[in-house]
């Protein structure tokens, strides 16, 4: 992938400029599962520094990119979150727009949660029953090395020792960087249940992606839009119904909704933060250099980003549900944030 991150602390060169124009605020779109965590830091950036205070959009991780890619100057973002690390075609599109100098920040982990309503049955699932309740193709239930639509309607018809309850899922968009992290973590990681579904990995590629990442399209798993928190009041209004979101979500809704139990893992902050719990991924934002000194703040927002006060282990970001990276990662990303941004003065 032909990106520098500040991991490196190197940037490619950048061969456009900004716009003349000037825009006092930093624009910032992309995640909604980071769109929480990124809020938060704008509101107290914008309290404590003279800065304006950032506008945010969620528009799902593929679409804050596509938007962040479209080119450079003062009517595209400065800066997009994602729930997932840049994709090799996205950072193509970047470069054909002349966005070439992209600086990636890890921030921290956060998990993707199966939740369902207070007042309802904990569930206990295991990848494999996320997948072959929510898989578009599945192995067929006669037997047989053989691939069918999906004929399951029930949790129980997917695994006896679960309710009897309609399969129905509320859940991200194809833009949704929870989405991609979902069928790559759990339904993928359900997939490989099944030696000759995992075969097809080495034998045709292409054929086992699609068999593990394609969601049925029949009315069981339902697109619930980038607002997390809509899916939290449907789950609510609707008891039988499950809901696909981050961690995040979760934990500020704790009076509400339960996580489901993974492969016997409890969605927490202590079995995500250890690697235990299955359905976990880093999250990050991304930069676009040209915009520093050109935009007000930004450096001034990075600093506030990637302060112990806020992502630290007892940083406000922990409050909102962000878990932390180790003392160590953390310093690395800070101190190569410092050194991006000392270059531009």
């Amino acid at each position: 992938m032909n990106i520098k991150t500040v991991s490196a602390a190197v940037v490619l060169t950048f061969s456009g400029a900004v716009s003349a124009a000037s825009r006092d605020y930093i624009s910032i779109v992309g995640s909604s599962t980071v769109y929480p965590f990124s809020t938060v830091v704008a509101e107290t950036f914008g309290k404590t520094t003279g800065f304006k205070t950032p506008k945010i959009e969620s528009t799902g991780s593929g679409g804050g990119f596509k938007l962040f890619c479209a080119g450079v100057g003062i009517e595209h973002p400065d800066i997009t979150n994602a729930s997932r690390a840049i994709k090799s075609s996205e950072v193509e599109s970047c470069a054909k727009n002349g966005v070439t100098e992209i600086v990636e920040v890890k921030i921290g982990y956060d998990g993707i949660v199966v939740a369902n309503a207070k007042q309802a049955e904990q569930l206990a699932l295991s990848r494999k029953d996320i997948f072959m309740a929510l898989a578009k193709d599945v192995p067929d239930p006669n037997g047989g090395e053989k691939l069918v639509a999906n004929p399951y309607k029930s949790w129980q018809e997917v695994n006896s020792t679960l309710p009897a309850t309609k399969i129905e899922v509320l859940g991200p968009p194809p833009t949704s960087g929870t989405r991609d992290a979902f069928v790559e973590l759990a339904m993928e990681g359900g997939c490989q249940a099944f030696d000759f579904i995992k075969a097809m990995k080495k034998t045709d590629g292409r054929m086992y992606q699609g068999v593990c990442h394609t969601i049925r399209e029949d009315g069981a798993f339902i697109e619930a839009g980038e607002n997390d928190n809509l899916i939290v009041q449907k789950l609510e209004a609707n008891p039988a119904a499950l809901g696909i979101f981050g961690f995040s979500f979760l934990d500020q809704n704790s009076d509400k909704v339960q996580g489901a139990k993974i492969d016997g893992i409890e969605p927490t902050f202590e079995a995500i933060a250890d690697g235990t719990y299955p359905i976990s991924r880093p999250l990050f934002f991304y930069v676009k250099r040209a915009h520093l000194g050109k935009v007000p703040g930004i450096e001034a927002f990075l600093a506030e980003f990637t302060s112990e006060k806020a992502w630290g282990e007892e940083g406000y970001l922990v409050d909102k549900g962000m878990i932390p990276m180790p003392p160590a990662e953390r310093e690395r990303f800070a101190a190569n944030v410092k050194m991006l941004y000392s270059l531009e003065k």
